[in-house]
């Protein structure tokens, strides 16, 4: 098992990073070379860089993921082609895709699109909060406990 990450925007990588070291389970963040960084992480966290543009992040985790690996994004196009390899695709808000919802949340963000398309204005996320981190984390560790039994 491993853990993928769609990096590049993900406001929850230091909660992957310390549950997977608790856990002693490998990450592997995926990002643009626009997030370049010379930072050092911790032994189990590699990251891989990928060329500047739309969905190539999502590109190189498909072609990596496999089943009962575990990835972090909040892609819902991403999560849709991973839940059907298999893999445990979670949302950094603390919930997980699965089949039972990501046709609704794609077409959500379908009629969202058309709205905008329109000029109608829509609504956006909600603030990122310290309980989304909060619930997050214990999801991972939850989602880690259920694959290990």
């Amino acid at each position: 098992m491993k853990i993928y990450v769609d990096a590049d925007a993900c406001p929850v990588t230091d909660q992957i990073k310390e549950v997977s070291e608790q856990e002693d389970i490998p990450v592997i963040l995926v990002k643009s070379f626009d997030h370049f960084s010379h930072g050092e992480d911790s032994k189990h966290v590699e990251t891989i860089y990928v060329d500047k543009g739309p969905d190539m992040a999502d590109f190189r985790i498909m072609k990596l993921a496999k089943q009962n690996d575990i990835v972090i994004t909040q892609d819902y196009g991403l999560a849709s082609l991973l839940i059907g390899k298999g893999c445990i695709v979670l949302h950094h808000k603390g919930y997980t895709y699965t089949e039972n919802n990501i046709d609704q949340l794609l077409n959500s963000r379908y009629t969202s699109a058309m709205a905008r398309k329109r000029g109608e204005r829509t609504k956006g996320p909600k603030p990122f909060t310290t309980e989304d981190k909060v619930k997050f984390s214990h999801l991972l560790k939850q989602q880690i406990a259920q694959m290990k039994k």
